[in-house]
């Protein structure tokens, strides 16, 4: 199990304060980081960080704010962690905002929503993290894409574009950061239970098609992520690089749920 230890490591985990992100967190935590919670959302932030600590020591958590579309924040925040704890190994990236409507309908404002936060912001999160891992010679960058970096739905476009955005992202970074030693890797999840898919829970025709719509039939939990993400960012994960890890219950090995008679 040392394999997958993250102890003595600085993690910074973006989006810290709810969700995947906050699932993340605790996760990084229980596998021995000091995890630095990040999210634009401070109050949540510091919630998680503060839960860490009443489980794992004082030492265990710090937060703070971080709005990823400010570039120079992003950068003064992965400086500072590593300027104050000795390096920043693992980073992790976990906001991201949909807007579900027909392509044609989309506003200028809701497309530079969408590609601003995903895709602005996840560069932004490379870069900072990839100069500061750049010059230690190592570390271990994880952003998250999607299902929907390969498989679509009507009203899914630009979420979609952003989520295949990232993978390509993050392969570019991968060859260009490999010869640092610092390894660039996604998580691809499928239907989560998170704050960004509860509208449709709130619809059970909606909620219960998506469910049937993966091999396990049933959504998967925030905590559900937390292994994933612990292994690419562990040295159990040592020659993964440039790599998406699909995290789906099966959802893209079947494309579409149908089982034919007799079958």
């Amino acid at each position: 199990m040392n394999l997958f230890s993250l102890a003595g490591r600085n993690a910074a985990v973006v989006g810290a304060g709810s969700g995947i992100g906050e699932a993340v967190a605790v996760g990084c935590a229980e596998a021995g980081a000091r995890v630095h919670c990040l999210d634009i959302d401070a109050q949540g932030a510091a919630a998680t960080a503060a839960a860490i600590r009443e489980a794992a020591g004082e030492a265990a958590a710090t937060s703070a704010r971080l709005d990823i579309l400010d570039g120079r924040a992003v950068t003064a925040a992965f400086a500072g962690i590593a300027a104050d704890h000795g390096s920043l190994d693992v980073v992790v990236c976990t906001p991201g905002v949909n807007v579900r409507k027909p392509l044609l309908d989309y506003t200028d404002d809701e497309i530079d929503r969408v590609l601003g936060l995903n895709l602005k912001g996840g560069a932004h999160v490379i870069q900072s993290a990839g100069r500061v891992m750049q010059e230690q010679g190592s570390g271990s960058i994880i952003l998250f894409s999607s299902v929907r970096s390969v498989v679509v739905e009507p009203g899914q476009s630009m979420y979609a574009a952003t989520k295949a955005g990232i993978v390509q992202m993050v392969r570019a970074a991968a060859a260009e950061l490999g010869p640092y030693g610092v390894r660039v890797n996604a998580v691809a999840p499928g239907v989560i239970d998170t704050p960004l898919t509860a509208p449709i829970k709130e619809q059970p025709e909606w909620y219960g098609a998506y469910a049937a719509g993966n091999i396990l039939e049933r959504w998967g939990s925030a905590r559900e992520m937390a292994g994933p993400t612990v292994f690419l960012a562990s040295d159990a994960a040592s020659y993964v690089t440039g790599a998406v890890l699909f995290a789906d219950g099966g959802w893209t090995a079947i494309d579409g749920r149908f089982s034919p008679p007799g079958m």
